[in-house]
């Protein structure tokens, strides 16, 4: 039996090959079955670091600029000064009022103790008072008698009595002055808290001043090597005005995955992170950690959802990685740089990334 043949047949069945052909390869581009693969990968990955800006504390013009752009430093170099001769005399000022606030509370001291000499001597006039009030009413109880008996003469007991009412009196005078002096002493004792206090107002005062100076001097906050030096000599700065940034060495990649890639994606899984900038060579790492949502929730301005008519769009989820260690490529990533980042879903996690993985959880 015999199959008539179809017109135009050798022209078909090439063209339904590459159908076929550009069909496979729509599928294997977009890992659809039968194309599909735990590697998940996604080119919408950058490099971080932590980019420091330095920026002064105090106003001033800068003198010196010792650094030039791109530089490496050291935590604690010099990368400008401001001049400092307002601050120094600032300084200088608050010393001196911390050394008169000192005098101040020194002269205390040497009143409190005139003032307590004062409260002793008006003691020992109010006992030498009541010494003289017993010796006139001893007098007294010794003449009334006599004078009773017209041996003494009632002049001489007008004499007595007036003497010990003068006793009495004197007592009492020496008694007010001895509340008085201590009434004083109590109210210099009590201006100590305030002169006290004004002592370390000043001292307070003379540390920020000195901190005013320090910060004439901007220093490096850490190792790294410095961004563009924007700062110029004899340019006036106020606290905040960007001299220039620090970037250290440590480098990790954030990588923004749909939310349909993740799917067996785990904490230490490992990494194969493709550089374009180093003319797409491979470095290997690790998945540190994931987000704790998505990137549109941390957009300032969020969508919302139940207005208008709806699209679903698939959201992305950031991914840290790290870097792994003694790879000399390594040295050479900048923050900001992009690559293409695979991580195999079906990968084993090692025993020891695992328990890393959970105490950082």
């Amino acid at each position: 039996m015999s199959f008539p043949k179809l017109p135009g047949s050798r022209a078909t069945i090439p063209a339904i090959l590459a159908g076929i052909a550009g069909i496979l390869l729509v599928l294997y581009a977009w890992r659809l079955p039968p194309f599909t693969s735990s590697v998940q990968t996604t080119d919408d990955a950058y490099v971080r670091g932590l980019v420091t800006v330095v920026s002064p504390q105090v106003a001033g013009y800068l003198v010196e600029i010792p650094v030039q752009d791109y530089a490496a430093v050291k935590e604690g170099d010099l990368l400008a000064r401001i001049d400092d001769r307002i601050f120094q005399q600032r300084l200088a000022q608050a010393r001196a009022q911390l050394s008169t606030a000192l005098a101040t509370l020194s002269n205390l001291e040497l009143q409190r103790r005139t003032k307590e000499a004062g409260v002793d001597v008006a003691r020992a006039q109010v006992e030498n008072a009541e010494a003289q009030l017993v010796k006139a009413q001893a007098d007294q109880r010794r003449m009334a008698p006599l004078i009773e008996a017209n041996i003494q003469s009632r002049a001489q007991g007008d004499t007595l009595r007036a003497a010990l009412r003068q006793a009495e009196a004197g007592v009492a005078q020496n008694r007010a002055s001895e509340t008085v002096a201590e009434q004083s002493l109590a109210e210099t004792l009590a201006t100590r808290p305030g002169l006290e206090a004004a002592v370390q107002n000043a001292e307070a005062a003379v540390r920020l001043a000195e901190i005013d100076v320090q910060n004439t001097r901007i220093l490096a906050p850490r190792d790294g090597r410095l961004g563009e030096v924007g700062a110029r000599l004899g340019q006036y700065v106020t606290a905040g005005t960007q001299i220039t940034s620090v970037v250290p060495s440590l480098r990790w990649v954030v990588a923004n995955y749909k939310e349909t890639q993740l799917a067996g994606m785990q904490a230490g899984q490992p990494v194969s992170v493709r550089v374009d900038a180093l003319q797409g060579a491979r470095l290997s790492g690790r998945v540190e950690r994931f987000s704790p949502a998505t990137g549109s929730e941390f957009s300032v301005i969020r969508a919302d959802n139940a207005t208008g008519n709806f699209t679903k769009v698939a959201q992305r989820l950031p991914v840290r990685i790290v870097i792994d260690p003694g790879q000399p490529l390594a040295d050479r990533l900048s923050p900001g740089m992009s690559v293409v980042v695979s991580i195999d879903t079906a990968a084993a996690v090692p025993a020891g990334e695992e328990r890393r993985a959970v105490a950082q959880d």
